[in-house]
Protein backbone atom coordinates (compact mmCIF):
# COMPACT_ATOMS: atom_id res chain seq x y z
CA UNK A 1 0.00 0.00 0.00
CA UNK A 2 1.45 3.36 -1.03
CA UNK A 3 1.24 6.60 0.90
CA UNK A 4 -1.87 8.49 -0.22
CA UNK A 5 -0.46 11.18 -2.51
CA UNK A 6 -3.02 12.26 -5.13
CA UNK A 7 -0.34 13.23 -7.64
CA UNK A 8 -1.02 15.41 -10.68
CA UNK A 9 2.38 15.98 -12.24
CA UNK A 10 2.09 18.95 -14.58
CA UNK A 11 5.81 19.78 -14.79
CA UNK A 12 6.73 16.28 -15.96
CA UNK A 13 3.69 16.19 -18.25
CA UNK A 14 3.92 19.65 -19.80
CA UNK A 15 7.67 20.29 -19.98
CA UNK A 16 9.44 17.30 -21.53
CA UNK A 17 13.14 18.02 -21.96
CA UNK A 18 13.25 20.24 -18.88
CA UNK A 19 14.37 17.44 -16.56
CA UNK A 20 15.94 14.01 -16.40
CA UNK A 21 14.23 10.90 -15.02
CA UNK A 22 15.67 10.02 -11.62
CA UNK A 23 15.00 7.30 -9.09
CA UNK A 24 15.71 7.55 -5.35
CA UNK A 25 18.45 5.24 -4.14
CA UNK A 26 17.43 2.77 -1.39
CA UNK A 27 19.16 3.02 1.98
CA UNK A 28 20.02 0.62 4.76
CA UNK A 29 17.69 1.34 7.66
CA UNK A 30 15.12 4.15 7.29
CA UNK A 31 13.91 5.76 10.49
CA UNK A 32 11.30 8.44 11.10
CA UNK A 33 12.40 11.72 12.63
CA UNK A 34 9.21 13.73 12.16
CA UNK A 35 6.10 14.13 10.04
CA UNK A 36 4.73 17.66 9.85
CA UNK A 37 1.10 16.86 10.68
CA UNK A 38 -0.36 20.38 10.17
CA UNK A 39 1.29 20.67 6.76
CA UNK A 40 0.14 17.19 5.79
CA UNK A 41 -3.44 18.14 6.60
CA UNK A 42 -3.04 21.38 4.63
CA UNK A 43 -2.01 19.27 1.66
CA UNK A 44 -5.04 17.02 2.08
CA UNK A 45 -2.89 14.10 3.26
CA UNK A 46 -3.31 11.77 6.23
CA UNK A 47 -0.52 12.43 8.79
CA UNK A 48 -0.92 8.99 10.34
CA UNK A 49 -0.49 7.32 6.95
CA UNK A 50 2.70 9.32 6.39
CA UNK A 51 4.16 8.00 9.64
CA UNK A 52 3.72 4.31 8.82
CA UNK A 53 6.81 2.17 8.16
CA UNK A 54 5.82 1.95 4.49
CA UNK A 55 5.66 5.74 4.15
CA UNK A 56 8.94 6.16 6.02
CA UNK A 57 10.56 3.81 3.51
CA UNK A 58 9.07 5.89 0.70
CA UNK A 59 10.49 9.12 2.17
CA UNK A 60 13.89 7.42 2.44
CA UNK A 61 13.82 6.31 -1.20
CA UNK A 62 13.11 2.62 -0.77
CA UNK A 63 10.23 2.74 -3.21
CA UNK A 64 8.36 5.23 -5.40
CA UNK A 65 4.75 5.94 -4.39
CA UNK A 66 1.94 5.22 -6.80
CA UNK A 67 1.30 8.10 -9.18
CA UNK A 68 4.73 9.68 -8.74
CA UNK A 69 6.87 10.59 -11.76
CA UNK A 70 10.31 11.09 -10.18
CA UNK A 71 12.51 13.60 -11.99
CA UNK A 72 15.55 15.81 -11.40
CA UNK A 73 15.06 19.33 -12.73
CA UNK A 74 17.57 20.97 -15.05
CA UNK A 75 18.83 24.45 -14.30
CA UNK A 76 21.93 26.64 -14.55
CA UNK A 77 22.99 29.50 -12.33
CA UNK A 78 25.35 32.23 -11.26
CA UNK A 79 27.18 30.99 -8.18
CA UNK A 80 28.92 33.83 -6.36
CA UNK A 81 28.70 35.79 -9.59
CA UNK A 82 30.20 33.12 -11.84
CA UNK A 83 27.95 31.44 -14.40
CA UNK A 84 27.71 27.67 -14.57
CA UNK A 85 25.64 26.56 -17.58
CA UNK A 86 24.55 23.23 -16.09
CA UNK A 87 23.71 22.55 -12.46
CA UNK A 88 20.38 20.82 -11.89
CA UNK A 89 19.03 18.79 -8.99
CA UNK A 90 22.13 16.94 -7.89
CA UNK A 91 20.72 15.58 -4.65
CA UNK A 92 17.00 16.18 -4.95
CA UNK A 93 14.26 14.29 -6.76
CA UNK A 94 10.82 15.71 -7.45
CA UNK A 95 8.30 12.95 -6.81
CA UNK A 96 5.39 14.92 -8.20
CA UNK A 97 2.75 17.51 -7.39
CA UNK A 98 -0.39 17.58 -5.31
CA UNK A 99 -3.17 20.14 -5.21
CA UNK A 100 -3.77 21.17 -1.60
CA UNK A 101 -7.04 21.92 0.19
CA UNK A 102 -6.86 25.57 -0.93
CA UNK A 103 -6.46 24.57 -4.57
CA UNK A 104 -2.74 25.41 -4.73
CA UNK A 105 -0.39 23.16 -6.64
CA UNK A 106 2.56 22.04 -4.49
CA UNK A 107 5.70 20.06 -5.31
CA UNK A 108 6.72 17.08 -3.17
CA UNK A 109 10.49 16.64 -3.37
CA UNK A 110 12.99 14.35 -1.65
CA UNK A 111 16.25 16.10 -0.78
CA UNK A 112 19.22 13.83 -0.07
CA UNK A 113 17.73 10.80 -1.80
CA UNK A 114 20.79 9.81 -3.83
CA UNK A 115 22.57 10.75 -7.05
CA UNK A 116 20.84 12.01 -10.18
CA UNK A 117 22.08 12.70 -13.72
CA UNK A 118 23.02 16.20 -12.43
CA UNK A 119 25.08 15.10 -9.41
CA UNK A 120 28.45 15.87 -11.01
CA UNK A 121 30.21 13.06 -9.14
CA UNK A 122 28.51 14.01 -5.89
CA UNK A 123 26.89 11.40 -3.66
CA UNK A 124 23.41 12.98 -3.82
CA UNK A 125 23.05 12.52 -0.10
CA UNK A 126 22.34 14.84 2.81
CA UNK A 127 23.70 14.75 6.33
CA UNK A 128 21.33 14.86 9.27
CA UNK A 129 22.46 18.32 10.41
CA UNK A 130 21.55 20.23 7.23
CA UNK A 131 18.24 18.33 7.00
CA UNK A 132 17.30 19.35 10.53
CA UNK A 133 18.47 22.93 9.91
CA UNK A 134 16.24 23.22 6.84
CA UNK A 135 13.30 21.66 8.69
CA UNK A 136 13.68 24.02 11.66
CA UNK A 137 14.36 27.22 9.74
CA UNK A 138 11.83 26.72 6.94
CA UNK A 139 9.07 25.93 9.42
CA UNK A 140 10.08 28.90 11.56
CA UNK A 141 9.88 31.13 8.49
CA UNK A 142 6.40 29.81 7.75
CA UNK A 143 5.33 30.59 11.32
CA UNK A 144 6.74 34.10 10.90
CA UNK A 145 4.49 34.53 7.87
CA UNK A 146 7.31 34.63 5.31
CA UNK A 147 6.77 32.81 1.99
CA UNK A 148 8.86 29.67 2.07
CA UNK A 149 9.26 26.09 1.07
CA UNK A 150 8.10 23.76 3.84
CA UNK A 151 9.26 20.55 5.48
CA UNK A 152 6.78 17.68 5.26
CA UNK A 153 8.95 14.98 6.82
CA UNK A 154 12.48 14.09 7.83
CA UNK A 155 13.86 10.57 8.00
CA UNK A 156 17.22 9.05 8.81
CA UNK A 157 18.84 6.61 6.40
CA UNK A 158 20.89 4.41 8.72
CA UNK A 159 23.91 5.19 6.56
CA UNK A 160 26.77 7.65 7.01
CA UNK A 161 27.59 10.38 4.52
CA UNK A 162 31.19 11.49 4.10
CA UNK A 163 31.91 15.19 4.37
CA UNK A 164 34.91 16.36 6.38
CA UNK A 165 34.07 13.34 8.54
CA UNK A 166 31.40 10.60 8.54
CA UNK A 167 27.99 12.02 9.51
CA UNK A 168 24.56 10.42 9.93
CA UNK A 169 22.55 10.52 6.71
CA UNK A 170 19.01 11.81 6.32
CA UNK A 171 16.40 12.79 3.73
CA UNK A 172 14.07 15.78 3.82
CA UNK A 173 10.66 15.72 2.13
CA UNK A 174 10.23 19.30 0.96
CA UNK A 175 7.08 21.05 -0.23
CA UNK A 176 7.25 24.05 -2.57
CA UNK A 177 4.93 26.12 -4.72
CA UNK A 178 7.33 24.92 -7.40
CA UNK A 179 11.05 24.47 -7.89
CA UNK A 180 11.28 26.81 -10.89
CA UNK A 181 14.26 29.10 -10.38
CA UNK A 182 15.86 31.99 -12.20
CA UNK A 183 18.50 29.39 -13.01
CA UNK A 184 15.86 27.28 -14.76
CA UNK A 185 15.35 30.09 -17.27
CA UNK A 186 19.12 30.55 -17.52
CA UNK A 187 19.62 26.90 -18.47
CA UNK A 188 17.65 27.34 -21.69
CA UNK A 189 18.57 30.95 -22.38
CA UNK A 190 22.28 30.00 -22.28
CA UNK A 191 21.56 27.47 -25.01
CA UNK A 192 19.64 30.11 -27.02
CA UNK A 193 16.59 27.85 -26.80
CA UNK A 194 14.08 30.69 -27.07
CA UNK A 195 11.13 28.39 -27.65
CA UNK A 196 11.98 26.54 -24.42
CA UNK A 197 12.25 29.84 -22.51
CA UNK A 198 8.84 30.82 -23.87
CA UNK A 199 7.39 27.43 -22.92
CA UNK A 200 8.79 27.77 -19.40
CA UNK A 201 7.50 31.34 -19.10
CA UNK A 202 4.01 30.24 -20.21
CA UNK A 203 4.05 27.42 -17.67
CA UNK A 204 5.24 29.79 -14.93
CA UNK A 205 2.47 32.27 -15.71
CA UNK A 206 -0.17 29.54 -15.68
CA UNK A 207 1.08 28.12 -12.40
CA UNK A 208 2.15 31.18 -10.41
CA UNK A 209 0.72 34.28 -12.13
CA UNK A 210 -2.54 33.14 -13.78
CA UNK A 211 -3.91 36.69 -13.63
CA UNK A 212 -1.34 37.62 -16.31
CA UNK A 213 -2.59 35.16 -18.92
CA UNK A 214 -4.03 36.99 -21.90
CA UNK A 215 -2.53 40.37 -21.00
CA UNK A 216 -1.01 42.36 -23.88
CA UNK A 217 2.59 41.88 -22.66
CA UNK A 218 2.51 38.74 -20.51
CA UNK A 219 6.30 38.21 -20.36
CA UNK A 220 7.04 41.75 -19.25
CA UNK A 221 4.21 41.37 -16.74
CA UNK A 222 5.84 38.14 -15.55
CA UNK A 223 9.12 39.95 -14.98
CA UNK A 224 7.31 42.66 -13.07
CA UNK A 225 5.51 40.04 -11.01
CA UNK A 226 8.69 38.25 -10.00
CA UNK A 227 10.36 41.58 -9.20
CA UNK A 228 7.48 42.54 -6.93
CA UNK A 229 7.44 39.25 -5.06
CA UNK A 230 11.19 39.22 -4.57
CA UNK A 231 11.24 42.82 -3.35
CA UNK A 232 8.63 41.97 -0.74
CA UNK A 233 10.34 38.70 0.20
CA UNK A 234 13.80 40.15 0.79
CA UNK A 235 12.30 43.01 2.78
CA UNK A 236 10.66 40.47 5.06
CA UNK A 237 13.97 38.62 5.45
CA UNK A 238 15.63 41.79 6.68
CA UNK A 239 12.79 42.58 9.05
CA UNK A 240 13.42 39.38 11.02
CA UNK A 241 17.22 39.35 10.71
CA UNK A 242 17.37 36.41 8.31
CA UNK A 243 20.45 35.76 6.18
CA UNK A 244 19.97 33.32 3.30
CA UNK A 245 23.69 32.76 2.93
CA UNK A 246 23.89 31.64 -0.69
CA UNK A 247 21.72 33.81 -2.95
CA UNK A 248 22.88 32.28 -6.22
CA UNK A 249 20.46 32.61 -9.13
CA UNK A 250 19.73 28.89 -8.88
CA UNK A 251 18.56 29.51 -5.31
CA UNK A 252 15.96 32.15 -6.18
CA UNK A 253 12.48 30.86 -6.86
CA UNK A 254 10.28 32.69 -9.36
CA UNK A 255 7.25 31.92 -7.18
CA UNK A 256 8.53 34.32 -4.51
CA UNK A 257 9.23 31.67 -1.87
CA UNK A 258 12.39 31.35 0.19
CA UNK A 259 14.13 28.24 -1.12
CA UNK A 260 17.29 26.20 -0.50
CA UNK A 261 18.18 26.62 3.15
CA UNK A 262 21.88 25.85 3.11
CA UNK A 263 24.21 28.01 5.22
CA UNK A 264 21.29 30.17 6.39
CA UNK A 265 21.07 31.73 9.85
CA UNK A 266 19.40 34.46 11.87
CA UNK A 267 21.43 37.43 13.03
CA UNK A 268 21.87 38.01 16.77
CA UNK A 269 23.71 41.33 17.28
CA UNK A 270 22.69 43.81 14.60
CA UNK A 271 25.41 44.34 12.01
CA UNK A 272 24.56 44.80 8.31
CA UNK A 273 27.86 43.13 7.37
CA UNK A 274 27.01 39.88 9.14
CA UNK A 275 28.01 36.75 7.22
CA UNK A 276 27.75 33.19 8.52
CA UNK A 277 28.33 31.08 5.41
CA UNK A 278 31.73 29.39 5.39
CA UNK A 279 31.89 29.65 1.60
CA UNK A 280 31.07 33.37 1.41
CA UNK A 281 34.62 34.56 1.94
CA UNK A 282 34.04 38.01 0.43
CA UNK A 283 30.71 38.74 2.12
CA UNK A 284 28.79 38.84 -1.15
CA UNK A 285 25.66 37.56 0.56
CA UNK A 286 25.95 39.49 3.82
CA UNK A 287 22.73 40.53 5.57
CA UNK A 288 22.81 44.10 4.24
CA UNK A 289 23.76 43.07 0.70
CA UNK A 290 20.70 40.90 0.13
CA UNK A 291 18.52 43.55 -1.57
CA UNK A 292 21.28 44.44 -4.06
CA UNK A 293 21.94 40.76 -4.79
CA UNK A 294 18.24 40.14 -5.39
CA UNK A 295 18.24 43.07 -7.83
CA UNK A 296 21.31 41.64 -9.61
CA UNK A 297 19.71 38.20 -9.83
CA UNK A 298 16.53 39.66 -11.26
CA UNK A 299 18.59 41.33 -13.97
CA UNK A 300 19.74 37.85 -14.96
CA UNK A 301 16.11 36.78 -15.29
CA UNK A 302 15.41 39.85 -17.41
CA UNK A 303 18.24 38.87 -19.75
CA UNK A 304 16.59 35.49 -20.28
CA UNK A 305 13.24 37.07 -21.12
CA UNK A 306 14.45 39.75 -23.54
CA UNK A 307 13.85 37.61 -26.66
CA UNK A 308 10.22 37.27 -25.55
CA UNK A 309 9.68 41.00 -25.03
CA UNK A 310 9.51 41.95 -28.68
CA UNK A 311 11.31 41.71 -32.02
CA UNK A 312 12.98 45.09 -31.49
CA UNK A 313 15.83 44.13 -29.17
CA UNK A 314 16.63 47.71 -28.19
CA UNK A 315 13.01 48.29 -27.18
CA UNK A 316 12.95 44.95 -25.34
CA UNK A 317 16.07 45.84 -23.35
CA UNK A 318 14.59 49.23 -22.50
CA UNK A 319 11.38 47.57 -21.28
CA UNK A 320 13.35 45.11 -19.13
CA UNK A 321 15.49 47.89 -17.68
CA UNK A 322 12.38 49.90 -16.93
CA UNK A 323 10.99 47.03 -14.90
CA UNK A 324 14.28 46.47 -13.08
CA UNK A 325 14.56 50.14 -12.16
CA UNK A 326 11.41 49.73 -10.08
CA UNK A 327 12.98 47.16 -7.78
CA UNK A 328 14.74 49.56 -5.36
CA UNK A 329 11.60 51.61 -4.79
CA UNK A 330 9.46 48.50 -4.38
CA UNK A 331 11.92 47.03 -1.91
CA UNK A 332 12.19 50.27 0.07
CA UNK A 333 8.42 50.62 0.29
CA UNK A 334 8.07 47.10 1.69
CA UNK A 335 11.07 47.37 4.00
CA UNK A 336 10.35 50.85 5.35
CA UNK A 337 6.70 50.14 6.03
CA UNK A 338 7.69 46.98 7.89
CA UNK A 339 10.45 48.73 9.81
CA UNK A 340 8.14 51.53 10.90
CA UNK A 341 5.58 48.95 12.05
CA UNK A 342 8.30 47.36 14.19
CA UNK A 343 8.61 50.59 16.19
CA UNK A 344 4.86 51.01 16.55
CA UNK A 345 4.34 53.80 14.03
CA UNK A 346 2.61 52.07 11.15
CA UNK A 347 0.10 54.31 9.44
CA UNK A 348 -3.48 53.19 8.76
CA UNK A 349 -2.62 52.64 5.09
CA UNK A 350 0.53 50.68 5.91
CA UNK A 351 2.78 53.28 4.33
CA UNK A 352 5.74 54.80 6.16
CA UNK A 353 6.17 58.55 6.41
CA UNK A 354 9.61 59.99 5.75
CA UNK A 355 9.84 61.19 9.36
CA UNK A 356 9.03 57.77 10.82
CA UNK A 357 11.32 55.98 8.39
CA UNK A 358 14.20 58.25 9.39
CA UNK A 359 13.48 57.54 13.05
CA UNK A 360 13.48 53.78 12.48
CA UNK A 361 16.71 53.89 10.49
CA UNK A 362 18.33 55.95 13.25
CA UNK A 363 17.48 53.17 15.71
CA UNK A 364 19.29 50.70 13.47
CA UNK A 365 22.35 52.94 13.52
CA UNK A 366 22.32 53.07 17.32
CA UNK A 367 21.85 49.28 17.43
CA UNK A 368 24.80 48.74 15.07
CA UNK A 369 27.10 50.91 17.17
CA UNK A 370 26.19 48.97 20.32
CA UNK A 371 25.87 45.54 18.66
CA UNK A 372 22.42 45.32 20.25
CA UNK A 373 20.48 42.11 19.74
CA UNK A 374 18.21 42.57 16.72
CA UNK A 375 15.26 40.45 17.79
CA UNK A 376 15.19 41.41 21.48
CA UNK A 377 15.61 45.13 20.83
CA UNK A 378 12.39 45.36 18.85
CA UNK A 379 10.48 42.94 21.07
CA UNK A 380 11.44 44.68 24.31
CA UNK A 381 10.76 48.08 22.79
CA UNK A 382 7.09 47.12 22.78
CA UNK A 383 7.06 46.94 26.58
CA UNK A 384 8.53 50.44 26.69
CA UNK A 385 5.79 51.70 24.38
CA UNK A 386 3.19 50.51 26.90
CA UNK A 387 5.03 51.57 30.07
CA UNK A 388 7.61 54.40 30.22
CA UNK A 389 9.09 52.76 33.32
CA UNK A 390 9.77 49.44 31.53
CA UNK A 391 12.88 50.58 29.68
CA UNK A 392 15.45 48.59 31.62
CA UNK A 393 15.41 45.31 29.67
CA UNK A 394 15.72 46.98 26.27
CA UNK A 395 18.15 49.66 27.45
CA UNK A 396 20.44 46.99 28.85
CA UNK A 397 20.99 45.65 25.34
CA UNK A 398 22.94 48.80 24.40
CA UNK A 399 26.54 49.64 25.21
CA UNK A 400 25.89 53.31 24.45
CA UNK A 401 22.84 53.86 26.61
CA UNK A 402 22.97 57.63 26.24
CA UNK A 403 22.49 57.24 22.50
CA UNK A 404 19.58 54.89 23.07
CA UNK A 405 18.01 57.30 25.58
CA UNK A 406 18.29 60.15 23.11
CA UNK A 407 16.57 58.06 20.47
CA UNK A 408 13.77 56.95 22.79
CA UNK A 409 13.06 60.56 23.72
CA UNK A 410 12.32 61.35 20.06
CA UNK A 411 10.43 58.08 19.62
CA UNK A 412 8.17 58.73 22.60
CA UNK A 413 7.38 62.19 21.30
CA UNK A 414 6.38 60.67 17.99
CA UNK A 415 4.26 57.99 19.68
CA UNK A 416 2.52 60.64 21.78
CA UNK A 417 1.72 62.62 18.64
CA UNK A 418 -0.20 59.65 17.24
CA UNK A 419 -2.57 59.68 20.21
CA UNK A 420 -2.62 55.88 20.32
CA UNK A 421 -3.06 53.89 23.48
CA UNK A 422 0.22 52.46 24.77
CA UNK A 423 -1.18 48.97 25.32
CA UNK A 424 -2.61 48.90 21.81
CA UNK A 425 0.72 50.08 20.40
CA UNK A 426 2.54 47.30 22.24
CA UNK A 427 0.06 44.70 20.99
CA UNK A 428 0.59 45.89 17.41
CA UNK A 429 4.37 45.77 17.84
CA UNK A 430 4.25 42.29 19.36
CA UNK A 431 2.36 41.07 16.31
CA UNK A 432 5.30 41.94 14.04
CA UNK A 433 8.27 41.54 16.38
CA UNK A 434 8.91 37.87 17.18
CA UNK A 435 10.14 36.75 20.56
CA UNK A 436 11.36 33.35 19.35
CA UNK A 437 13.60 32.76 16.34
CA UNK A 438 15.89 29.83 15.43
CA UNK A 439 18.87 31.12 17.38
CA UNK A 440 22.11 29.71 16.07
CA UNK A 441 23.16 28.18 19.39
CA UNK A 442 19.78 26.47 19.73
CA UNK A 443 19.94 24.99 16.24
CA UNK A 444 23.47 23.74 16.89
CA UNK A 445 22.40 22.17 20.20
CA UNK A 446 19.54 20.38 18.45
CA UNK A 447 21.83 19.06 15.72
CA UNK A 448 24.43 17.88 18.24
CA UNK A 449 21.78 16.03 20.28
CA UNK A 450 20.19 14.46 17.20
CA UNK A 451 23.57 13.29 15.95
CA UNK A 452 23.82 11.35 19.22
CA UNK A 453 20.33 9.93 18.69
CA UNK A 454 18.34 12.30 20.94
CA UNK A 455 15.60 14.08 18.96
CA UNK A 456 13.72 15.51 21.96
CA UNK A 457 15.44 18.94 21.69
CA UNK A 458 14.48 19.04 17.99
CA UNK A 459 10.84 18.41 18.87
CA UNK A 460 10.87 21.06 21.60
CA UNK A 461 12.49 23.73 19.44
CA UNK A 462 9.95 23.18 16.67
CA UNK A 463 7.14 23.47 19.21
CA UNK A 464 8.48 26.79 20.46
CA UNK A 465 9.12 28.24 17.00
CA UNK A 466 5.62 27.39 15.82
CA UNK A 467 4.38 30.38 17.90
CA UNK A 468 7.09 33.02 17.48
CA UNK A 469 5.04 36.05 18.52
CA UNK A 470 3.46 34.57 21.66
CA UNK A 471 4.78 34.76 25.20
CA UNK A 472 5.66 31.20 26.23
CA UNK A 473 6.76 31.36 29.87
CA UNK A 474 7.64 27.66 29.98
CA UNK A 475 10.17 28.27 27.22
CA UNK A 476 11.51 31.67 28.29
CA UNK A 477 15.10 30.40 28.03
CA UNK A 478 14.64 30.06 24.26
CA UNK A 479 14.13 33.83 24.04
CA UNK A 480 17.14 34.86 26.09
CA UNK A 481 20.31 36.53 24.90
CA UNK A 482 22.48 34.02 23.08
CA UNK A 483 25.97 33.08 24.24
CA UNK A 484 28.89 34.61 22.40
CA UNK A 485 29.39 32.79 19.10
CA UNK A 486 32.26 34.80 17.67
CA UNK A 487 33.49 33.23 14.46
CA UNK A 488 30.37 31.08 14.09
CA UNK A 489 29.99 29.60 10.61
CA UNK A 490 27.30 27.67 8.77
CA UNK A 491 27.87 25.16 5.99
CA UNK A 492 26.10 24.06 2.81
CA UNK A 493 26.04 20.36 3.63
CA UNK A 494 27.15 19.23 0.19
Amino acid sequence: MSAPFPFDNSYARDLPGFYAPATPTPVTAPGLVKVNAPLAEELGLDPEALATPHAVEMFAGQHVPEGADPIALAYAGHQFGQFTPQLGDGRAILLGEVVDRAGRRRDIQLKGSGPTPFSRRGDGRAALGPVLREYIVSEAMAALGIPTTRALAAVTTGEPVLRDRPLPGAVLARVAASHIRIGTFQFFAARKATDAVRQLADYTIARHYPELAGTPEPYLALLNGVIGRQAALVARWLLVGFIHGVMNTDNMSVSGETIDYGPCAFMDAYDPETVFSSIDQMGRYAYGNQPDIAHWNLARLAECLIPLLGEDKEAAVAAANGALKEFPARFRAAYHSGLVAKIGLAGPDGEASEEDTTLALELLSVMAESKADFTLTFRRLGALAADPEAGGPVRDLFLDRDAFDAWTTRWRERLAATGRDGAATRAAMDRVNPLFIPRNHLVEQVIASATEGDFAPFETLNTVLAHPFEEQPAFAAYAGLPPSMEGYQTFCGT
